[in-house]
């Protein structure tokens, strides 16, 4: 069994401890972090393993990760913010705040209809290059450009990089600022968390590095609507890790992605999450009691526009609490990531919580799922 390299846990959280251990002794682990926020003060911060296989080099407790759709989350709570402070109404059209987007159909489209994944743009039918992608324009005019592959409204598909760009481009036309730069201006910098939607320079030497784990799955070709959608049409790679533009390339990272590109540390993620519910360290929640439970509404649920049916519900941008993907409760709210990456809030709880890991194994894989139990166990949550 793997020691535990650092960390702590309060008690009446050492089912978290037990839980993070486990994962090592049991699980394809490399590397790892899992950090709890309860009744706004941090009750659990544990860290193990190896933050890059090449050269052996340690996870810190200040390791970040790339956090891949989790990025969602840190969008989805500024569009949040901006709806709670009267300066967004997430029922009116998009085109009342970006007057371009009101062409090919989407006339009618709704920020609340992006958070849901029914704005019936999932991909883009432009091909656009990663310099393209990097430089913002290019996909809000191709956006602008696109057809909905459905009546808006009418079905969900998740929206990939669209969603981010999107909404990105909504809170942009707001601010002034694009969602990565708001973020951090309104959440980030003020409370020191250590998140991001596009990684600086500076942070690239706490990053950890990314692993596969075993052989690559067979994929569906890169025609298929989830390819693109992934991959913006091929410009960026997935799942390979180590190519131009994969995920263990700087020049990845340092994009601005809102809808998949963040990186985060565990305390960092668990912190906003935390923000949004109590407050951290004595300061005021972030999100109203009110502005959480429309947050909570399910809006989308069952089979994708495609046919695919994993089981979650959704809210205004964020997952629900279902049988597929377990939460505390009714007032819980998540995001999650390729390779496993989790993390949520509760405001019946007072909980924010986050795990991040390096070797890639899946979406809602036994390390989180085993985590998240733990720290049911540890609120006294109903059990699943």
């Amino acid at each position: 069994m793997a020691a535990l390299r650092g960390g702590w846990a309060d008690e009446g959280f050492g089912a978290v401890a037990d839980a993070f251990e486990r994962n090592f002794a049991e699980e394809d682990e490399l590397g790892a972090a899992v950090a709890v926020f309860a009744g706004g003060r941090q009750v659990v911060d544990l860290w193990g393993g190896i933050a890059d296989d090449r050269t052996g080099r340690p996870w810190e407790r200040e390791t970040t990760v790339p956090v891949f759709s989790c990025a969602k989350g840190l969008v989805s709570l500024c569009v949040q913010l901006l709806a709670q402070e009267g300066r967004l109404d997430l029922d009116a059209p998009v085109s009342r705040y970006w007057p371009e987007f009101a062409q090919y159909g989407k006339e009618a489209v709704t920020c609340r209809q992006v958070l849901a994944h029914r704005a019936g743009i999932p991909a883009l039918d432009r091909v656009l290059t990663a310099q393209e992608i990097a430089a913002w324009t290019p996909v809000i005019r191709a956006i602008e450009e696109q057809k909905p592959l459905w009546e808006p409204g009418a079905a969900y598909e998740y929206h990939g990089h669209v969603f981010g760009f999107l909404l990105g481009e909504v809170v942009r036309r707001l601010t002034g600022l694009t969602p990565g730069a708001y973020f951090r201006r309104t959440v980030g910098e003020p409370l020191g968390l250590r998140a991001w939607l596009a990684l600086p320079d500076g942070e690239l030497g706490s990053l950890a590095r990314l692993s596969e784990a075993g052989e690559r799955p067979a994929l569906p070709g890169p025609e298929s609507l989830i390819m693109r959608t992934v991959t913006m049409n091929g410009a960026l790679a997935f799942p390979g890790l180590d190519e131009p533009y994969g995920w263990n390339d700087p020049a990845l990272l340092g994009m601005e992605l809102p809808g998949a590109g963040g990186a985060a540390s565990a305390s960092g993620l668990a912190g906003v999450y935390a923000a949004a519910v109590t407050g951290v360290d004595g300061g005021a929640r972030l999100l109203t009691p009110e502005t959480v439970a429309d947050a909570v509404r399910e809006t989308s649920s069952g089979p994708s526009w495609s046919g695919l049916d994993f089981g979650h519900r959704w809210g205004a941008g964020f997952l629900l609490d279902s049988p597929a993907r377990r939460l505390l409760g009714a007032r819980s709210f998540a995001n999650d990531g390729a390779g496993g990456q989790f993390a949520f809030g509760d405001d019946e709880f007072g909980v924010g919580f986050a795990y991040l890991a390096n070797r890639m194994i899946g979406h809602g894989d036994a390390r989180a799922e085993r985590l998240t139990e733990a720290v049911r166990k540890s609120v006294g949550a109903p059990e699943a």
